[in-house]
């Protein structure tokens, strides 16, 4: 392989960016863009719940549940209803996610030392968003029964009821729940992976459709020379691009950066050089840009969206479907970049992840040398 080759290669791409704005805006601007965009948009966190209630009751005893809801930051009380259709219309259209209905006998039945019953009318239409909410309003209603408890056992026994134990919840390295520590990370590793294969995966099918394919072929240049010397013009792009979205990240978004920055760029590098690669081998497969742009989306955004572990936990995947996901680099790089910034682990904890990210590198490399090679002969 001649390096001086490869680096006329890349100097004919870097002139090409240069003279061509709108690309080039493009392919900064548009982490950035699709960054903050999907940062304040896509958010995994139930609270503020909006609530209907309606107090058949009517007394001090069913204002205070209703309070208990209330003063908690999970659940918001958006309306009074006077009958059932009043929730029944609000959930139809919207307006609330939870209906708390007390029954007139609730004061009667808590006063007499009965059961008293309370029902909860939930919105399965977002099952995930009702199943947080039940579980949210079970914590509420359990607090409020011990409190009661204790009331009742101070009055009859002229002591306080304590509960035997006491719990402290302890949340590591995510200790706000914030989705956004959450999701921003994985934002990264899904904006590289889109940006990386579309830069790439329209280089050779440009030459082929320009017509200056045949120039090239005349010269001593080899498929790998090409493939690097292309490549390495877009590397340069991947790294501002890289540089950009992690700074968004950690000073818009307030995401912790516990990890070391060495390491984080390092395995970033890797990660580009297989993305890059892989629009590379896209490119050398198809001959029309259009053709290589729909196949270069394809292949990277849904993958990274549904199969990296960014959003859906791999984990409650089919099993099937959870050995798919191993063919894909960037659920490594999800894994890495989560452990970087929420974990601070490094090398010794995300060595395996780097390793495979390497090889899909060198095996993406080696097939589109290889498909290059035959397309030219």
């Amino acid at each position: 392989m001649n390096l001086r080759r490869a680096g006329a290669v890349s100097r004919k791409e870097f002139l090409h960016i240069l003279r061509d704005p709108r690309s080039l805006l493009m392919a900064l601007a548009l982490p950035l863009l699709m960054i903050v965009l999907f940062g304040y948009a896509l958010s995994l966190d139930v609270d503020r719940i909006p609530t209907i209630v309606y107090d058949m009751d009517h007394t001090a005893e069913s204002r205070e549940l209703v309070e208990q809801f209330g003063a908690s930051r999970f659940f918001e009380i958006v309306e009074w209803a006077e009958d059932y259709s009043a929730i029944e219309r609000a959930i139809d259209r919207d307006m609330c996610l939870m209906g708390i209905i007390v029954p007139p006998a609730y004061s009667r039945d808590l006063r007499s030392g009965k059961e008293s019953r309370v029902q909860l009318i939930l919105d399965g239409s977002d099952s995930n968003t009702a199943s947080i909410a039940r579980g949210y309003s079970t914590v509420v209603m359990l607090a409020y029964n011990l409190k009661l408890l204790s009331q009742i056992q101070n009055r009859r026994a002229g002591f306080t009821l304590s509960a035997p134990f006491q719990g402290q919840l302890r949340v590591w390295y995510n200790s706000e729940l914030k989705s956004k520590n959450y999701v921003v990370p994985g934002l990264i590793a899904l904006i590289l992976m889109i940006i990386s294969a579309l830069l790439t995966s329209l280089t050779i099918a440009r030459e082929w459709e320009m017509g200056s394919m045949e120039q090239l072929l005349s010269t001593p240049l080899r498929p790998a020379e090409l493939i690097l010397g292309k490549m390495s013009a877009f590397f340069a792009l991947g790294a501002i691009d890289t540089l950009l979205a992690v700074v968004a990240g950690v000073g818009v978004f307030k995401v912790p950066l516990r990890g070391s920055l060495l390491f984080l760029a390092l395995t970033s590098c890797v990660f580009l050089i297989g993305a890059l690669c892989w629009g590379i081998l896209i490119s050398a497969l198809a001959r029309s840009q259009l053709v290589a742009f729909q196949l270069g989306m394809l292949s990277s955004f849904l993958p990274a969206f549904l199969l990296s572990g960014f959003v859906f936990a791999i984990e409650n995947m089919p099993a099937v479907i959870q050995l798919v996901t191993y063919v894909f680099p960037v659920r490594y790089f999800v894994s890495i970049l989560k452990g970087v910034f929420l974990k601070g682990v490094g090398w010794h904890v995300l060595w395996l992840e780097v390793v495979l990210l390497a090889v899909y590198g060198a095996v993406v490399f080696m097939i589109a040398v290889r498909k290059l090679r035959l397309k030219v002969a």
